[in-house]
């Protein structure tokens, strides 16, 4: 695997030494990938299955665009509770999707505030982090009435996978819905343009 990537790291590394390369020389950094984790119980109706892609866009002036989408459902644990969904009733899950974006989001390179994975990752990093706009079955999600939510996605890897990790954590209304967790994903692609 890292021979797959190294290209698109050496990509990469040009990209983010922004300091030793002329302006004309940057590229835009692409990342993709899939989403696959679950919401806290506590959150209203979960736990929920988050299921979906992902993209970052690195840009040349240093900020960031973001998307995400998502199909969720209330995950099997919510069939032990009887009265949460009804086993041989798949609408009793509640699916339902979510698209959220963010553009012009501020890019960082201090993973020190990201989620700790177990093993640990370790090498370069990406923080992105602002405000994040979601959507609910293609209208405004429901929280987005009480105010904005900010997204922190952080991008991170290991000795054999430079960029492998995907995490993002919401704060503020959102939360409601995601929990304050980190939501995992993999990166599938790394490329430069």
């Amino acid at each position: 695997m890292k021979i797959r990537y190294r290209q698109a790291f050496w990509g990469a590394a040009v990209t983010l030494t922004v300091g030793l390369v002329a302006a004309q020389d940057l590229r835009i950094v692409h990342f993709k990938g899939v989403i696959n984790d679950y919401s806290p119980s506590t959150v209203s109706g979960g736990p929920w299955e988050m299921r979906g892609a992902w993209s970052l866009d690195v840009q040349r002036t240093g900020t960031a665009n973001f998307t995400a989408d998502l199909a969720m459902e209330t995950s099997d644990y919510g069939i032990s509770n009887s009265t949460a969904v009804d086993p041989a009733n798949p609408a009793t899950r509640s699916p339902h999707t979510h698209h959220i974006s963010m553009t012009n989001a501020t890019v960082s390179y201090d993973t020190s505030g990201c989620p700790v994975y177990s093993p640990p990752t370790t090498g370069p990093g990406i923080v992105v982090t602002g405000t994040a706009t979601t959507t609910g079955n293609g209208g405004p999600a429901t929280f987005e009435s009480k105010g904005p939510s900010t997204l922190q996605v952080c991008i991170t890897g290991g000795t054999q996978v430079d960029y492998s990790n995907m995490s993002m954590v919401y704060t503020g209304p959102a939360t409601g819905h995601f929990g304050p967790q980190a939501i995992h994903g993999v990166i599938s692609q790394v490329s430069t343009k």
